[in-house]
């Protein structure tokens, strides 16, 4: 049976799971690609680190060279995150042509075009399904099991973190900073969190996804990025009384305008299927103009789900080598994106303010809202007053996000009004 020989950078917890698959279904995946997929070395910076799978020392060093250049490696894997070394690992790697899998989700959300067209020039493949969704096949659905569709839309919980928070602040009433101390005690969560809460990470994937969705490589730098640090219990309340669940979403949509990419807070009916997938679980709602809408669900993060992916990839190019095919490369558009801003976006909103009670504040904030075009759905006023304010909660019709923006800098600067106000975009998602 023909062995594909497979080297790995950065053995931490992802690589580690990579390497306990190979060794646990090492002899079903054998059978099922037609050949074995064979660990030749693995380069991490700390050798001595305890792990829960054991190799032989003779395949681990400290140089992640000595992978790459190893004429025993046919795939290079690498797993150790962020955008250098990383990036110059991957391109030395396509240069030397070996084919190269990545979980790299930042990386190629800054990179991913010029190591495309890297690979496509040098006839190597690159896998990257782990980089997006963990275990969720999400890559090839795009690529592949959905390349009938024009994709109108996708919607995704695509940070574990995050989700895992707002559903501690669902259901069990948390504060913010309460549901982020018990992820970081389990783990889910890092001792830094601001690339999760703040929305970033969702960025980098939207970035992959959309580009694949779009086919034309979008830029990082083009997506709205708002996180969850703001959202207070009050806000789950008062969007369950108005019959909703808040989610940290990252929103694609195609249209012949140009391409919209944004990731923020979202109020979601709490009958849709994104709204009820809790904890640290991902989804991704593709609508495509043939199949409509499609949702992809399953463990975002870890180890092995991440480890699962990474070994598709891995049985994908090796059953190309097996049978001779060169990589020919993602097809990306050539042409200029036209970006939708942010400040053009039309929807309903949630706005809670936090105002004195007193008569007249409820006509002054209408007055303003009124003025900038934005008529009021519905409104909710009560609890107790908490250093001499109260929270007032409206939900808008819907209106342009400049035109909210311009009126509530206009509120905010109220005498009545003492604390900047909260804004959450409502969506059906569909």
């Amino acid at each position: 049976m023909r062995e594909i020989g497979v080297g790995i950078i950065g053995f931490g917890t992802v690589g580690t799971g990579v390497v306990k698959i190979l060794q646990g279904n090492g002899d079903l995946i054998a059978e099922r690609m037609g050949g074995r997929l064979a660990i030749r070395k693995i380069a991490d910076i700390d050798l001595e680190r305890k792990r829960d799978v054991e190799v032989p020392s003779f395949l681990l060093t400290a140089d992640a060279h000595e992978v790459i250049r190893d004429p025993g490696v046919d795939v290079v894997v690498e797993l150790i995150g962020g955008e250098e070394p990383a990036r110059s690992f991957i391109l030395e790697a396509i240069r030397e042509g070996k084919h190269v899998v990545t979980a790299n989700k930042a990386l190629l959300a800054h990179w991913g075009k010029e190591i495309f067209e890297a690979a496509k020039e040098r006839g190597v493949q690159v896998g990257f399904e782990a980089s997006v969704g963990g275990g969720i096949p999400i890559i090839r659905s795009l690529t592949e099991g959905l390349v009938a569709n024009r994709i109108r839309a996708i919607f995704g919980i695509l940070n574990g973190t995050s989700n895992y928070i707002l559903t501690r602040m669902t259901e069990q009433g948390e504060e913010f900073g309460e549901a982020l101390r018990e992820a970081q005690s389990l783990g889910y969560a890092e001792a830094d969190p601001r690339l999760d809460v703040e929305g970033i990470d969702a960025a980098h994937k939207l970035t992959i996804l959309a580009s694949l969705a779009s086919g034309s490589w979008v830029e990082f730098e083009r997506v709205y990025v708002e996180g969850i640090t703001r959202i207070t219990p009050l806000d789950i309340q008062f969007s369950m009384e108005f019959g909703y669940r808040i989610k940290l979403l990252a929103i694609a949509k195609i249209t012949p305008e140009g391409v919209e990419l944004r990731v923020h807070p979202t109020m979601l009916p709490k009958d849709h299927l994104l709204a009820q997938v809790g904890g640290v679980y991902n989804a991704i709602y593709v609508t495509g103009d043939v199949v409509g809408p499609t949702m992809f669900y399953g463990q975002g993060a870890g180890g092995l789900a991440a480890g699962s992916a990474v070994v598709s990839d891995l049985v994908s190019v090796a059953r190309r080598i097996m049978g001779g095919v060169k990589g020919e490369g993602l097809l990306f558009s050539e042409g200029p994106v036209t970006y939708k801003a942010i400040e053009d976006l039309v929807c309903p909103y949630y706005l809670r303010f936090t105002a004195v009670d007193r008569p007249g504040v409820l006509s002054k904030i209408s007055g303003i809202l009124g003025a900038n075009e934005i008529s009021i759905a519905s409104v909710i006023q009560k609890g107790r007053e908490v250093n001499g304010a109260v929270p007032v909660v409206m939900m808008t019709h819907e209106a342009k996000e400049e035109a909210v923006k311009r009126a509530l800098e206009e509120i905010d600067r109220l005498d009545v009004i003492k604390d900047r106000t909260t804004l959450i975009r409502v969506e059906e998602g569909s």
